[in-house]
């Protein structure tokens, strides 16, 4: 269907593709995490408090990734078989030859 240069090219577009989609994924986690926790500039260092908050927000958004990943992916199986399903039950066309 596709030349190795071509299938070369669509490998390199899903690839920047993941990237940048890690990069939104990290970038909010960041964003939101230090949204929620940390609110006392008046040092560098965290406080336990900070810490803590930090800890439980990055595991809590990364269980809830983990989570929608599962389900898309339950969803899309879900969808392929009812596809294939309908594929099956639709009656076979001839081609008009006979042999």
């Amino acid at each position: 269907m596709y030349n190795d240069a071509e299938k070369q090219q669509i490998q390199k577009i899903i690839e920047q593709k993941q990237m940048r989609d890690f990069l939104k994924f990290y970038t909010n986690l960041i964003e939101r995490c230090f949204n929620d926790c940390i609110n006392d500039f008046t040092s560098k260092a965290l406080t336990s408090k900070e810490e803590t908050c930090i800890g439980r927000c990055t595991d809590k958004f990364l269980k809830h990734n983990e989570r929608v990943g599962q389900r898309f992916g339950e969803l899309n199986q879900q969808l392929m078989q009812q596809q294939q399903q309908a594929q099956q039950s639709q009656p076979q066309q001839s081609s008009g030859r006979w042999f």
